[in-house]
């Protein structure tokens, strides 16, 4: 959200608990109450000019919560991309051979829930980010987001920073990529 605080976008927070928000230290964020599991309360976003969905899987969340999503936010009628994961679905073995061990091994049970989340999303127009591995670090100067038909199988498993991610969404958010369904971020 600083992030895009700091380029200058107005910005709408979606929230379970608008009461546990807290406003980052630059710039102001509205906040509205929602909850992809309780459709009918969700929020009209009519006057929201694409959506960054980061949607993922809390503590006592069951199964679902990312077929809800995905379900939701197509329903919108906004531009919407949307966070994923490298190694699911579509781009199962994408990522290497080590990597997509150790998908199976940590993710496990959630990669076909992804997979039938970024399907619901890609049916309705959605570009979604297949993000490798996310760590903590700083945003990347030579970052660049790469078609999935075109993303080089790395020998290494792949990661990037969580702000450099950010970055990349909000970079594809302004200058969309023609013809985009599945991007891989990458720090290049």
């Amino acid at each position: 959200m600083e992030q895009a605080l700091q380029r200058g976008h107005e910005v709408v927070a979606l929230v379970r608990r608008p009461g546990a928000y807290a406003q980052p230290e630059q710039g102001r964020v509205e906040v509205r109450e929602a909850d992809v599991t309780q459709p009918a309360a969700f929020p009209d976003l009519g006057d929201v000019g694409v959506i960054v969905s980061a949607l993922g899987i809390s503590k006592g969340d069951g199964p679902g919560t990312l077929v809800a999503g995905a379900k939701v936010l197509s329903g919108v009628g906004v531009r919407t991309l949307s966070l994923g994961a490298l190694g699911s679905g579509t781009s199962a073995g994408a990522g290497g051979g080590m990597y997509q061990g150790i998908m199976r091994l940590f993710v496990g049970k959630e990669l076909a829930e992804k997979a039938e989340a970024d399907a619901i999303a890609l049916a309705n127009g959605a570009t979604v980010f297949h993000a490798p591995d996310l760590r903590v670090g700083g945003v990347t100067q030579t970052r660049r987001n790469i078609p999935l038909a075109r993303y080089p199988k790395p020998v290494m498993p792949p990661w990037a920073s969580r702000a450099t991610v950010a970055a990349l969404m909000l970079d594809e958010a302004e200058k969309p990529t023609a013809g985009a369904e599945i991007l891989v971020p990458v720090r290049a």
